[in-house]
């Protein structure tokens, strides 16, 4: 009886507990926050996954910018090594692009691709690439591009000054250069300027200067007296037949001898340069077939005004001997910090200048054959009275003097035929490497070229 009491009072109870359980469920009003959850969940869905997507895309484009930047340098330099041939600096581009995008989430799809740009002076970037996304395609986002349409994030790697430059070019104007080999110098000395003087000259400078030379050199106006001084206006003597014969003074300089022989000194006392006489009072490079009238042939000191430099190169012409040893200490003087305040407009850099380079570039199409006796009359062949000797010889002594400064020399020999000729370019120049020797119109303008790209550091314009 007991037993059958104890399981009544429990059935009831259970009872009673499941009522009351019905009861609050159905009382219950919690289900409303399930339901708006519910509702809620895609859009947080999206915010998570699109922070999960922005992560991805923000990895990709970093290593696609920076892997563009890299292969535009590595082709530009391609470039400097050797500017005609596009097809291997566009593969080496590709290439380096590759190996630095290797490790980078696979995309959808990568048109990226690499031109040659500037006339072969720069290498620049084009094209897209897009990554898929793996949650914003729930807000229909399937794909996001990594680089910017506008272009700024374009990679253009081009030729520049890292540092400051100042170039002084020798230039052969004698009456070998006539004709068609004075109108290849024209075109190679300019593309050479198109290179390395900079239009932006505010964060590294880039000046270049230039030395014609002939039988002597011309100064010009401006800087004849100062490095000269004022010689007498005939000089007299006697021939090798013992006729008495009387020379004019022109406006051209020789060399100088005694301590100033083979330096760059200033010229002052009896440092200066020694006057050039002939019968007619004229000298080469001569005036009077030059388009320029104001200082026609003379020598320009460093400047970054690329129009006058073109200007002046294009007013050149060729006539006369060749005295090589003066254009070459011509341009070692335009680059000298002890001639500064003969052309304080230059604004030359001291030799111990870290922040700028100092380059020669001697260009000639012919053996050295002239030079000067004490009188200022040239002398030809074995240089019989000549106060410093040969042309050659001389000109060997001031590239070894030169070469002892900061400043590195390039030799351009055009059409040489003499052995003697060839191996004064080559002891002249700074290494091997830096020697050119040009058949043609078309290899001497490449030698510019090519030097022009070794001087300019590469640098990413975007």
């Amino acid at each position: 009886m007991m037993t059958v009491l104890v399981r009544r009072v429990r059935d009831s109870f259970k009872r009673k507990c499941f009522v009351g359980r019905v009861v609050r469920f159905a009382a219950d009003r919690s289900g409303n926050v399930a339901m708006l959850f519910g509702l809620a969940v895609i859009p947080l869905l999206i915010a998570m996954g699109g922070a999960v997507d922005y992560g991805r895309w923000l990895h990709a484009r970093e290593q696609t910018v920076a892997g563009m930047d890299a292969a535009v340098l590595r082709g530009a330099r391609a470039l400097q090594t050797n500017s005609e041939d596009h097809a291997a600096a566009l593969a080496a581009a590709e290439k380096f692009y590759e190996e630095n995008v290797k490790t980078r989430l696979t995309l959808l799809s990568d048109t990226i691709a690499f031109e040659i740009a500037d006339d072969g002076t720069a290498m620049t970037t084009s094209g897209q690439a897009w990554i898929a996304t793996t949650f914003l395609h729930l807000a229909n986002i399937d794909k996001l591009p990594l680089l910017n349409g506008a272009g700024a994030d374009y990679s253009k790697a081009i030729t520049g000054t890292g540092q400051n430059l100042e170039l002084s070019i020798m230039l052969d104007v004698t009456g070998s250069m006539s004709g068609q080999k004075i109108d290849d110098l024209k075109a190679a000395a300019n593309d050479l300027i198109d290179i390395v003087v900079s239009d932006d000259q505010s964060k590294y400078t880039s000046k270049v200067g230039l030395v014609p030379f002939a039988d002597a050199v011309r100064p010009g106006r401006d800087y004849l007296n100062k490095v000269r001084g004022n010689p007498q206006g005939t000089s007299r003597f006697q021939d090798a037949n013992g006729r008495w014969q009387i020379y004019e003074l022109t406006d051209c300089v020789s060399e100088r001898d005694g301590t100033g022989a083979y330096t760059d000194i200033a010229p002052v006392g009896e440092a200066m340069l020694g006057p050039v006489y002939t019968r007619t009072g004229t000298c080469n490079p001569s005036s009077q077939n030059a388009q320029n009238p104001q200082d026609p042939v003379a020598v320009v000191p460093l400047t970054s005004d690329k129009d006058y430099l073109e200007q002046r190169i294009n007013g050149l012409a060729a006539e006369g001997y060749t005295a090589g040893h003066l254009g070459t200490a011509w341009a070692w003087y335009l680059l000298s910090p002890n001639w500064s305040s003969i052309w304080p407009d230059s604004g030359v850099a001291p030799y111990d200048d870290l922040k700028t380079n100092k380059v020669a570039i001697l260009m000639t199409d012919g053996e050295f054959n002239t030079q000067y006796d004490t009188a200022g009359i040239a002398t030809r062949e074995n240089g019989g009275g000549a106060k410093n000797g040969l042309s050659d010889s001389q000109t060997r002594a001031i590239c070894e003097n030169m070469k002892q400064t900061s400043i590195k020399v390039y030799t351009i020999g055009f059409d040489l035929r003499e052995g003697k000729a060839i191996e004064t370019m080559r002891l002249c120049a700074s290494t091997p490497e830096q020697a050119y020797l040009a058949e043609d119109g078309e290899q001497l303008r490449q030698a510019f070229r090519d030097i022009a790209l070794k001087l300019s550091a590469l640098y990413l314009s975007n």
